[in-house]
């Protein structure tokens, strides 16, 4: 290829088999080559400079090995349109978003959240906040053409991200109400664990860091392995902690335990936020757990398909309704669709899943008690999930497709006899209710190759039952 010849986005998008998954576009870190990445920024800057006029983009990165490089193709495509690049280095997506949308200026982060090490990917926001599903058509079928990459450029680090992200939990408290909290941080990866020790030191906590990691750790939220289980079991023994705190790779899901180390479920977590926050209206995704409506706490609760776009594109609607209005997703982060009060003080709207704010109304809504009485306060709708990995996507949608035409024969494949179905929701993937009020939902992931099984029920042990039972028998599909 010629130094001189031209590249034409969508050519090149189409090419990389790169796509968009539930937020960002994700793909094996060898597909995000230097001229992908910029052919994704190219696109990008292309269509939000179509409503909006900008001269700067903001660009962070997490911790895994192929970040850097992927925002250095970044920047290098940036220059070529005449756009200066801010890189905040390390740090949370929610904190990268934050600044951004102070800033009235777009944000590019590169991010493969949970998914496994040798995959990547980035994640767009307009001025606004995160974009949609529509700006996401759009800037795969956009054509633009631009140089192909040939340097790229060392980029230096501005930690105002850094600080302003600390700076709006910080400055909601008057004084330093977390004294004598005793609080683990599971470090491992996360983009913001030199950050969360800060801000909990700053409200009075005292920090005990864990787990830190020098590879990169690709923790899901929805998905928690049995080693890290045991691991917050064993460390709030160990250091008689109040609460174990840690976040997916970009500090965007968090993963919260109750004062005995056992994790709480996003949606949970989630719940009690909003509650501590005076939510009135939600919007959350069809998997979320049915305790929300059950506690009676919310005056609207609207659901949605699985991902953060689809939960922040009620927004607009429900605030036309509601002074306070928020959303949050099964794998815990905490979306703010509006401005609230807290202690006299606004706590502006951040609409991007965020691990801080959940963590810090838990442990606020506990008070001088302990987070378990809050759990046991809610009903007792119990869910469980998990997934098959490296499970072709076209296998998953046959699945689906199939279930959808024959619930009942679906269900008995899947070792579930003698039962009554009362609702098939399609929603997001297949999600059916049995007459004993168990719930098995079947959904392909959308950022990797993998079957999801979530599962609610009255209990602990049916719940758990209904994943471990409908993976098993999928595995020999």
């Amino acid at each position: 290829m010629s130094i001189n010849s031209k590249l034409e986005t969508a050519t090149v998008l189409k090419e990389s088999g790169v796509t968009f998954g539930t937020s960002g576009a994700r793909g094996l870190v060898t597909q995000f080559t230097p001229n992908v990445c910029a052919a994704f920024t190219v696109a990008f800057t292309q269509c939000i400079q179509r409503h909006y006029s900008f001269q700067t983009v903001a660009i962070a990165i997490d911790n895994r090995p192929s970040s850097y490089n992927m925002a250095k193709a970044c920047s290098a495509a940036l220059e070529q349109l005449g756009i200066q690049t801010v890189y905040y280095g390390v740090v949370p997506t929610p904190a990268l978003a934050y600044v951004a949308i102070k800033d009235s200026i777009p944000a590019i982060m590169v991010t493969g959240s949970h998914i496994p090490f040798d995959r990547n990917g980035l994640k767009f926001y307009r001025p606004d906040g995160e974009i949609s599903k529509a700006d996401e058509i759009e800037i795969l079928t956009e054509e633009v053409s631009f140089s192909p990459i040939i340097d790229l450029p060392e980029l230096s680090s501005d930690d105002r991200a850094t600080e302003d992200y600390i700076k709006r939990y910080t400055s909601l408290f008057y004084d330093a109400w977390l004294t004598g909290k005793r609080i683990g941080i599971y470090e491992h990866s996360s983009a913001g664990r030199d950050i969360y020790y800060r801000i909990f030191e700053k409200l009075g906590a005292e920090v005990i860091s864990l787990g830190r990691s020098d590879q990169f750790v690709p923790i899901d939220t929805e998905a928690v392995s049995q080693e890290d289980k045991e691991k917050a079991i064993k460390w709030s023994n160990q250091y008689d902690l109040d609460v174990v705190f840690s976040t997916d790779g970009d500090g965007d899901r968090p993963l919260v335990s109750d004062e005995n180390g056992n994790w709480l479920r996003g949606d949970i977590l989630g719940l009690l936020c909003a509650d501590a926050l005076s939510i009135e209206a939600l919007a959350v995704p069809v998997s979320c757990n049915t305790a929300i409506e059950l506690s009676n706490k919310f005056d609207y609760v609207k659901r949605t398909k699985i991902g953060s776009p689809y939960v922040i594109a009620e927004f607009a609607e429900l605030s036309k309704r509601f002074n306070s209005v928020a959303g949050f997703e099964a794998n815990g982060g905490f979306l703010l669709g509006t401005d609230v009060q807290l202690n006299g003080r606004v706590l502006k709207a951040l609409p991007t899943r965020d691990a801080m704010l959940p963590v810090i109304m838990l442990l606020a809504a506990a008070d001088k008690d302990v987070i378990s009485t809050l759990v046991n306060a809610l009903p007792q709708r119990f869910t469980c999930s998990d997934r098959i990995q490296n499970f072709p996507k076209d296998k998953s949608q046959t699945i689906i497709t199939e279930g959808k035409a024959n619930p009942v024969k679906l269900l008995a494949t899947l070792g579930f006899e003698n039962i009554k179905i009362t609702n098939v929701d399609d929603t997001d993937g297949l999600r059916i209710t049995l007459a004993d009020e168990r719930i098995v939902h079947l959904r392909p992931s959308g950022n990797a190759p993998e079957l999801r099984c979530y599962a609610e029920a009255n209990n602990y042990l049916q719940a758990n039952n209904c994943v471990v039972k409908s993976l098993s028998k999928l595995q020999g599909i």
